[in-house]
């Protein structure tokens, strides 16, 4: 008999990635947005949030630093940065 597989609900709040995330973040520029949110739908870990153009952010306690919100930006609105860079949003 196999036991139980499954954690409980929202258990995955708890395992915060950002403290293993690649050495670049996400910073959203919000100059040229379009609000299209592409970089919503293509976000693995889902913590990207924003409801109109120059709104948008992701929440960095989760962000693995995959750069796939960066790559499919129509308007480049998003660039990754180095995690240690001065001025950035936190």
């Amino acid at each position: 008999m196999i036991g139980h597989l499954t954690c409980k609900p929202g258990s995955s709040q708890a395992n915060k990635t950002g403290s293993w995330r690649t050495e670049t973040k996400p910073k959203f520029l919000q100059k040229n947005c379009i609000a299209c949110r592409m970089c919503i739908y293509t976000c693995p870990e889902g913590i990207i949030s924003g409801e109109g153009k120059n709104t948008f952010k992701c929440d960095y306690a989760y962000c693995k630093g995959c750069g796939n919100c960066a790559a499919i930006c129509p308007k480049k609105d998003i660039e990754m940065i180095s995690e240690m860079e001065e001025g950035d949003q936190k």
